[in-house]
């Protein structure tokens, strides 16, 4: 039989939307809770005081002055563009030419993707991100590298080949035939291989003809459950080129529209410049945005209406992203630090709880895995990681109370995580109930 495990320490995670309802309906906090698995998923949540006495028997692990939260869930990032993060100047469509398209071309060679999938998977773990909607690049032993390093560490990841016929390097190119077999072969090689799963993934419409957004298309109605996973709207010289290439196209998500790649599981990083027609359509098809605030301000592409997303009018499902290599930071944190600002210049408020939702459970509806991950619900796969809230010497300064008691303290501590926190701030991640990063051990490693 499997051993209970059991974890104490102040626990926080979300059962409804902050955008939609109080922190009251929304947030579900224990300033000294009990999460108990058995394993690898959760079998009870709740107040050390009213859970003890059942699991006396039981080993605690105790994280004092700790806080116990879902892993974060990151809903757009490129593993390929890791050794590009952090490269200086340029817009998007200059960047991709000068940087990410050479970046790429090396993951030709599988052993290279091996080494930067191992380094990229260790940097989620230290950074506490436990699942990840990841671009690979178009060659298919891209994909087989990322998803066996993946699968090594017993992940809940979604990844896929790029599909990319025109407007790109020879080296990078595909056709929309050799992108439609090989990810057929793919989809039935990894997906809901143990915890992966596939996404088509065309790059975004200028790089791909119709033609291959067709074959796109037609691959999702061959796999209904797999995901679509693309670009939209980030940049405006971007929007102004599609138009060109689609003049038949209402706007850039009917490109996408046209080829049948805009559904209940269908996911498009950025939307910046989307239109309202475009937030409608998107709504009314339960699709996904990946908000990618850190890539957006670095890339200067614009300022996301956060507002109009989550408004009642036009709900879209919300997640964060990284964006490495655009975005600057593999840190959730960070990213949400980040999203706060966004929203500030467009004079609208992101509040903790709400910033904190999108990397948790607000990412895991995104990515329509909210049966699995992104709380703590019983059955929900055990996915965790334990934050340190004064990790920092400001940060202990800020928050002198290790645990707050009451939602209105918390929600200051979370604030100044939010605004403070990066990857210091992450003491230990678990995947599926079992220790996967702890942070004084790779402490004592460095030396």
């Amino acid at each position: 039989m499997t051993s209970t495990q059991v974890f104490r320490a102040a626990i926080l995670d979300f059962v409804e939307d902050p955008f939609h309802c109080s922190p009251a309906e929304s947030v579900r906090y224990f300033p000294d809770g009990l999460l108990v698995l058995q394993g690898g998923y959760v079998t009870a949540v709740g107040a050390y005081d009213e859970l003890h006495s059942q699991y006396a028997a039981a080993d605690v692990v105790e994280y004092p002055n700790m806080l116990i939260m879902p892993g974060f869930v990151d809903t757009h990032i490129h593993y390929s563009q890791t050794q590009i993060i952090a490269s200086y100047g340029k817009q998007l469509l200059d960047w991709l030419n000068t940087y990410t398209f050479p970046a790429e071309g090396k993951f030709k060679d599988k052993s290279h993707g091996q080494d930067i999938a191992s380094f990229f998977l260790n940097e989620l773990m230290r950074n506490g991100t436990t699942t990840a909607l990841v671009f690979t690049t178009v060659f298919p032993q891209s994909v087989d590298a990322f998803f066996e390093e993946a699968q090594t560490r017993n992940l809940r990841m979604i990844a896929g080949k790029v599909m990319m016929d025109r407007h790109a390097p020879d080296y990078l190119t595909d056709t929309a035939d050799t992108a439609y077999e090989e990810t057929k072969a793919l989809i039935q090689k990894w997906h809901k291989n143990g915890r992966l799963l596939y996404a088509v993934t065309p790059r975004f419409a200028i790089t791909s003809t119709p033609e291959q957004l067709q074959r796109a298309g037609q691959l999702l109605q061959e796999f209904p459950d797999v995901y679509l996973h693309t670009h939209l709207s980030e940049n405006v010289d971007e929007v102004a080129w599609v138009k060109e290439l689609f003049p038949e196209a209402a706007g850039y998500l009917d490109a996408y529209d046209r080829a049948g790649l805009v559904g209940d599981r269908s996911v498009f990083a950025h939307g910046v410049q989307l239109t309202d027609a475009e937030f409608q359509r998107l709504s009314e098809a339960g699709s996904a945005i990946a908000f990618c605030p850190t890539s957006n301000l670095f890339l200067g592409s614009g300022l996301f209406k956060i507002e109009q997303a989550k408004s009642a009018e036009t709900p879209v499902k919300v997640g964060l992203g990284t964006d490495v290599g655009g975005g600057t930071s593999f840190s959730m944190l960070r990213t949400a630090h980040a999203a706060y600002e966004v929203a500030q210049l467009r004079k609208q408020t992101l509040s903790p709880y709400q910033a904190l939702y999108l990397g948790t459970l607000g990412g895991a509806k995104a990515l329509n895995l909210d049966d699995k991950i992104g709380s703590f619900d019983v059955g929900k796969e055990a996915d965790f990681i334990v934050v340190d809230c004064r990790a920092t010497p400001i940060m202990a300064l800020r928050n002198p109370q290790a645990t707050p008691q009451t939602l209105d303290a918390l929600a200051e501590q979370v604030f100044s995580l939010l605004v403070m926190g990066d990857d210091r701030s992450v003491r230990a991640t678990y995947v599926m109930g079992e220790l996967a990063y702890d942070r004084a051990n790779a402490m004592d490693q460095r030396g």
